[in-house]
């Protein structure tokens, strides 16, 4: 049963978008939320927004479509009218989720629509490692013509860390390519394993049998630089390490030194621990690193699905219903039992 809020017109909230591809590739998107409530603020900047950014925003605001913005405590403390916080996106480690509940925020996110974009991304990326093609687009536009060699994806061993569902189209995908595929996850049972044609394997052994490692875990207490120093030297020798997910997953310092003395033989990475990470970062000298400025999720397909499911949970929660895919549900029961009023501040 669908509970619901008291609530007004949705005319008069103010709603903040600060997710910077909604609407790019669906005007429908924009042309709804603008005629649905009062007023829409969209992100100024073209890029994930800071801290004292959103500070400066984020008052008198009833409803947040976000993207990998930085929602921290001093935000939410600046959230004098927030109703609903709907991440455009699954991650929500860059949201303060204690201090969003402890306001009486709701939080929501948008799962699966941008597992395959992500998914395709990282096969674009094991190829694109394994077949050199950075360094030979690099010589041919310098008037060189190198005879690479490159791997074979076939015969090859590919460990998921993490098999949710972007693990799992990682997996669809790479079936079609004779690799042995392992994955290992908390709650991966050997059904779905069997499912997506698998092997169930603890990480210690995943990571000392892959010629290519691919990262597909949020961040978490438990996951927080789990690719360290430790983690590189019990991969394979010669292996690739691919991160689609999150930066903060990898010990950066480690994985340079395991790339500068040759125990890694590259690695590709869509995200970093600091983002932008700037021209200078010391990875980028290196020429087996493959870098792209977190885009996994950033095609037509996806950015689409996240703004249209990110934009049906903001309008439901100010119209007093309950969004589908709340991260602190337990909050709903809470503003149910509040009067809600757009205009209160």
């Amino acid at each position: 049963m669908n509970q619901q809020r008291p609530s007004k017109d949705l005319k008069e909230c103010r709603v903040l978008v600060s997710a910077t591809s909604f609407g790019r590739h669906d005007p429908a998107l924009k042309e709804t939320i603008e005629h649905s409530v009062a007023e829409v603020v969209y992100n100024p900047t073209g890029r994930p927004l800071k801290s004292a950014e959103l500070q400066s925003l984020i008052h008198d605001i009833d409803g947040f479509i976000a993207g990998l913005d930085e929602i921290d405590a001093r935000v939410i403390s600046r959230a004098n009218r927030l109703k609903i916080i709907a991440r455009y996106g699954v991650g929500i480690d860059r949201v303060d989720l204690q201090a969003a509940s402890q306001a009486g925020i709701l939080v929501a996110n948008t799962p699966g629509a941008n597992s395959v974009a992500v998914a395709e991304l990282t096969l674009g990326l094991m190829l694109a490692l394994a077949r050199n093609l950075i360094l030979a687009d690099r010589a041919i536009r310098q008037g060189d013509w190198p005879r690479l060699n490159g791997l074979s994806l076939q015969g090859k061993t590919v460990g998921l860390i993490g098999f949710g569902s972007i693990g799992q189209e990682v997996a669809k995908r790479l079936g079609g390519f004779g690799c042995r595929i392992l994955a290992c996850d908390p709650v991966l049972t050997n059904e779905l394993a069997r499912q997506h044609g698998v092997e169930h394997m603890n990480k210690e052994s995943l990571i000392s049998a892959a010629d290519i490692v691919s990262l597909h875990v949020p961040v978490l207490p438990e996951t927080f630089r789990m690719v360290d120093a430790d983690f590189l030297s019990r991969m394979k020798p010669g292996a690739f390490l691919i991160n689609t997910a999150r930066g903060e997953l990898i010990d950066e310092p480690a994985l340079l030194e395991a790339l500068e003395c040759g125990a890694l033989r590259g690695a590709a990475l869509d995200c970093f621990s600091n983002e932008p990470p700037g021209a200078d970062h010391a990875l980028f000298k290196l020429p087996q690193v493959i870098a792209t400025p977190h885009t996994g999720a950033h095609t037509d397909q996806a950015t689409n699905q996240m703004g249209w499911m990110a934009l049906q949970a903001c309008l439901e929660s100010l119209e007093g219903r309950r969004p589908e895919h709340l991260v602190n549900p337990e909050v709903y029961q809470s503003q149910s039992e509040r009067d809600y009023d757009c205009s209160t501040t």
